[in-house]
């Protein structure tokens, strides 16, 4: 990866600091990528009222980042390089990963049913789901949270063992927590490790992602970014049942790049991983406006930004839509837009990237803001730079 110079902004109207990744000067592919970086995330910023961000653009295959504004309104700390941000639910393109990387390595095959990784389960309807129910919303009916009730994994079990499905598996595409949670779980377990350790190693670290965490190391909780609330009341995430498999990673836009370069086939990787990161492309099901892969949506490219907008809209998390399956699934394809929101109480992120195009996003902010506003900026950036936007 190639990350370039981006010099200091400092912008009177908005009153926000832009501190760009250190490296050298790229010249005029700096001075082109700046302002309309900037046009779309300082006004962002000024109307909900985002105390920091951290945006990082692939453009042609370069990769640059740029940080606005503080970590803290209490420390006036200021954004960096190294500001650790929540992913929220972008985290569960990393357990879609591992889970990949699991049936490449012989662990795993997605079609099996949960059963076969969780006994208890045997004869009830969550052990007759796929695994590739779990990791496509289309178990039948999951609800978007773990129920409060349930505090530990024999809680767990016991709500799966009583769960009975409200649509037939594979025909509405329902998002949940639970579902991918599970589908992280099972990983875990058929691999023989710790998930927070799998994904620390065979994900993060496999990927040269030095700054991302399930768990914020001691030495590292002064880059955390402070969250806020939509009411701007401070917040961080508490941990839960299947938080670390549904929502949990930290990191910052260097490492997300990262990623999505690995997304993109842009990095020198181990050819097992990245056929697993590659096979998470593959299209399952069409719900709505959006063809969902594992974990990740996809849309044909050029996208018009109304089909985005839908396709993000609260009720693609919130209500149950009809899905129907592809047969046979589509292969990863370069000319599509991927795309997938996270939030916390605390934080919010927007991740997106066109291989043919060789352009990609990342949008982190310590406050939680809508995700029509996140797409709205994504759309306008990437498609200044990649065209053919409708």
């Amino acid at each position: 990866m190639n990350f370039r110079a981006i010099s200091p902004i400092v912008s009177v109207m908005f009153g926000l600091c832009a501190n760009p990744s250190v490296g050298h000067a790229a010249g005029n592919a700096q001075d082109r990528i700046r302002p309309i970086v900037d046009a779309a995330i300082q006004p962002m910023m000024e109307k909900y009222h985002i105390a920091g961000m951290a945006v990082g653009v692939i453009v042609g295959g370069e990769s640059y980042v740029f940080d606005y504004g503080v970590s803290s309104t209490a420390t006036r700390k200021p954004v960096t390089r190294d500001t650790l941000f929540e992913l929220g639910s972008v985290s569960k393109t990393f357990t879609a990963t591992l889970a990949a990387y699991a049936q490449e390595s012989g662990a795993l095959s997605l079609p099996d049913r949960t059963e076969k990784y969780l006994p208890a389960l045997q004869g009830r309807p969550f052990g007759n789901l796929s695994l590739l129910n779990l990791g496509t919303h289309t178990p039948g009916g999951l609800p978007l949270q773990v129920p409060e009730n349930i505090h530990d994994n024999d809680q767990l079990m016991q709500y799966f063992e009583a769960w009975q499905p409200a649509h037939t598996p594979g025909t509405y595409r329902t998002y949940s927590n639970p579902g991918i949670g599970t589908l992280g779980l099972i990983t875990a377990k058929a691999m023989g490790r710790d998930f927070t350790a799998l994904m620390q190693q065979r994900v993060f670290f496999a990927l040269g992602m030095t700054s991302s965490y399930i768990d914020v190391p001691p030495a590292k909780m002064p880059d955390y970014a402070q969250g806020y609330t939509k009411d701007g009341a401070p917040i961080r995430m508490a941990a839960g049942v299947l938080s670390s498999e549904a929502y949990g990673v930290k990191t910052n836009a260097a490492d997300m790049l990262r990623f999505v370069e690995a997304n993109m086939n842009l990095l020198p990787l181990d050819q097992k991983l990245q056929r697993a990161i590659t096979a998470t492309h593959t299209g399952y099901f069409k719900a709505g406006a959006l063809t969902q892969d594992l974990i990740w949506e996809q849309y044909p490219y050029p996208v018009a930004l109304k089909t985005l907008q839908v396709g993000n809209a609260p009720a693609m998390a919130l209500d149950a839509m009809p899905a129907t399956e592809i047969k046979p699934p589509l292969p990863p394809a370069q000319d599509v837009w991927i795309n997938k929101t996270g939030s916390t109480n605390g934080f919010s992120a927007y991740v997106a990237f066109v291989p043919a195009r060789r352009v990609g996003i990342v949008i982190l902010g310590n406050r939680n803001f809508p995700i029509e506003a996140r797409v709205n900026a994504a759309y306008q950036i990437l498609t200044a730079f990649a065209g053919s936007g409708t």
